[in-house]
């Protein structure tokens, strides 16, 4: 699975004849991952890491400085704090999701800024139990050119994380996307990522479902309404 990756990412940058990759790190496995393999695929000196803060934890901020430092990538911390401030300032009242949602967009716009600077690819770093069951921020995190994680259930994401040497309390750090204080991927999806990826893997196979009903029917309904962010937006043929 590693090597296979690692030939993929290469592909994609010599097909796409781009010069590097650019990808945000947060401190979490899914872009530690991605960072590990990117520098195995491609060579250190063709990454550059961005470390976004946009109100974060202090340990996040701590975890992706040092995990850039242990896997010799260069990365640039930028706050963008004051801009997601300026921006709830002058946009009118909306919810908290609203609110949060502009974070990860935020972040993407900063991705894109710097490969259209230096001519890279913006390496998404979502795993196919979050883009199945639409966990992720439209235009935001789920905006990227390539996804080597796309086709990777979280399991398999905590199984190739060890496979690369990743420190183990990242990998058992609990998921989060940082949203607002306290917010953890678990609580918002209602569901553990082990239960979560036992159900998606089921349905691939056509196998019996083993957990409760009501969360099956809960998976379902979160595959079935978050369709329009795995597409294209859909075209009026006249």
């Amino acid at each position: 699975m590693k090597n296979k990756i690692m030939r993929w990412i290469r592909k994609q940058l010599e097909d796409s004849r781009t010069k590097g990759i650019v990808l945000g790190l947060s401190g979490g496995i899914d872009s530690a991952v991605v960072a590990a393999l990117t520098k195995e695929a491609i060579g250190k000196k063709k990454i550059l890491a961005l470390i976004l803060p946009i109100h974060s934890q202090n340990q996040d901020l701590k975890d992706a400085k040092l995990l850039a430092k242990a896997l010799g990538i260069k990365a640039i911390t930028i706050d963008l704090s004051k801009i997601y401030r300026n921006l709830i300032k002058i946009l009118p009242k909306a919810s908290a999701l609203a609110r949060a949602n502009l974070k990860p967009r935020l972040r993407m716009i900063t991705l894109y800024y710097f490969a259209n600077k230096l001519k890279f690819l913006v390496c998404g770093t979502g795993n196919k139990s979050e883009i199945m069951a639409g966990y992720f921020t439209k235009y935001g995190d789920g905006a990227a050119d390539i996804l080597p994680l796309g086709d990777l259930l979280k399991s398999q994401v905590r199984n190739l994380a060890r496979n690369l040497n990743i420190p183990e309390y990242i990998i058992r750090k609990t998921p989060t996307a940082g949203l607002w204080p306290g917010q953890t991927d678990e609580q918002e999806l209602g569901i553990s990522y082990q239960e979560l990826d036992d159900i998606l893997l089921r349905l691939k196979k056509g196998q019996k479902q083993v957990q409760p009903p009501y969360l099956v029917a809960r998976v379902k309904s979160r595959i079935k309404t978050s369709e329009h962010k795995r597409r294209l937006p859909k075209v009026c043929k006249t």
